[in-house]
């Protein structure tokens, strides 16, 4: 059996097939989840990966040997795993590691209703009982297949209602992950009725060894391929999705990226439109802009930690009814605060189709600052580094700090950074934002040189 103690991290469980993880992990991970959560009955669904529907199926036998029946909803992408789970008010559990490269699997967990687990809310416990191995336990659970891809599909349709868009054009960039199976299915006229949209198609072929590029689309050098067939076939949009799909990223008629930010703030007014007055939440390193537009539009802006797991608790305790992250991460009440990537691009496309403005001009309203982007430095001593920004900002031109999480310093006239460190490696990660490029440029390289001396 593999090491559990490489592969648990905070929030989930991935490690390399099969030196870390195997389906022997996968069997003892089972059962202790089925053994953690008490439910009756655990839905388990898995990516396109070669190792994923043998480490599901051994998941599945654990679980079933501690009396927890499973449903074995088969391919899915990981906001369908939350789907079902929500519907269904049954533990989760999906096969996939998302973005990471062919050798890697993994397992994202969560308890009915697609609430979150973390190591301080049963994922440290069901590593113990995985180390520690469980016996089978009383009558056997049973198996049973269910196909929810349809009525997940129905569900997102229900939400957000494109039948009545101006004919679009969009080229749709897989990845060879799970895109290539939910959006023919969303989007597409595969098992409902056709919607006003031509895809365009670009590596909709599931194949976990991604032979074209990394299913990573935060790495520009992934989005290439998707920029070039927008220009080519003059389509209104382009979606890029990760290799669970959970998470979308967008590109403009003219193959420019539109900043996560701003389709944050695009769904957050539209959702705005519909419960006026409403919490929206953002992160703390997505755009100055968010919070602004979200006032202007009657809500009620609130900030977090970076994390699924913080922003799932946030939005239960302010009955927010949207979220966005930076990294292209979308949460909604009406998807039980869980992140969805296909229903933020259904809303794009909502907004784009409801209309007759190129996208470009639609979300330049949402774009108000320069953005550096996310910059790491390998830095062995994190703490002495950030310790050494605070002291050379504080107090300075009126510098507002705080310990949100990592290291914020804002400044009057609307400039800022942040400076956290990795959970997993020796990096710090710096995002700074201005009112101007010039501006913005002349703070990351200031905070870069503390951070590198």
């Amino acid at each position: 059996m593999g090491d559990l103690g490489q592969i648990f991290k905070a929030y989930d469980v991935r490690g390399i097939v099969p030196d870390t993880l195997d389906e022997g992990v996968a069997r003892a991970v089972g059962a202790a989840f089925a053994r953690v959560s008490g439910a009756p009955s655990i839905v388990v669904a898995y990516d396109m990966r070669p190792s994923s529907p043998g480490l599901a199926a051994a998941f599945a036998e654990g679980a079933t040997g501690q009396g927890a029946d499973v449903v074995m909803a088969g391919l899915g992408s990981t906001d369908m795993l939350y789907f079902a789970s929500g519907r269904l008010d049954m533990p989760g559990a999906m096969f996939t590691a998302s973005h990471n490269p062919a050798q890697y699997n993994g397992i994202k967990l969560c308890r009915a209703g697609a609430a979150p687990i973390s190591s301080e809310t049963g994922l440290a416990d069901i590593r113990r009982l995985a180390e520690e191995g469980l016996e089978p336990s009383g009558a056997p659970g049973k198996v049973t297949e269910r196909d929810l891809l349809a009525e997940y599909a129905e569900y997102l349709r229900s939400l957000v209602d494109l039948s009545g868009v101006r004919p679009l054009k969009i080229a749709v960039d897989a990845g060879n992950g799970m895109g290539g199976h939910t959006v023919p299915a969303v989007l597409g006229d595969r098992l409902l009725s056709p919607l006003p949209l031509e895809i365009v198609p670009l590596y909709f072929e599931l194949d976990g060894t991604f032979p074209n590029h990394p299913a990573n689309p935060l790495d520009p050098d992934n989005l290439v391929d998707l920029q070039d067939a927008v220009r080519r076939t003059g389509a209104d949009a382009g979606l890029a999705f990760d290799g669970d799909a959970d998470r979308c990223f967008v590109v403009d008629e003219r193959g420019e990226p539109v900043p996560p930010s701003a389709i944050t703030a695009m769904v957050a007014v539209r959702e705005l439109a519909k419960e006026p007055g409403a919490p929206i939440i953002h992160n703390l390193i997505t755009s100055a802009a968010v919070p602004d537009i979200v006032r202007e539009h009657g809500g009620e802006p609130v900030r977090t930690r970076v994390g699924h797991s913080f922003i799932k608790e946030t939005m239960a305790q302010t009955g927010a009814v949207f979220g966005g992250e930076h990294s292209a991460h979308y949460y909604f009440r009406d998807f039980w605060r869980a992140d969805t990537g296909m229903l933020a691009a259904m809303h794009v496309l909502a907004a784009l189709g409801g209309g007759e403005r190129a996208l470009s001009d639609l979300t330049a309203q949402y774009t108000r600052y320069a953005a550096s982007g996310e910059i790491n430095s390998q830095v062995e001593d994190q703490e002495g580094r950030t310790a050494a920004v605070e002291r050379a900002f504080a107090g300075r031109d009126g510098a507002k700090v705080d310990r949100l999480d990592g290291l914020t310093v804002a400044f009057p006239g609307g400039s800022w950074f942040n400076l956290r460190a990795s959970n997993t490696e020796p990096l710090l990660r710096l995002n700074v934002e201005a009112p101007d490029t010039a501006g913005m440029e002349r703070l990351r390289d200031e905070v870069l040189g503390i951070v590198r001396a």
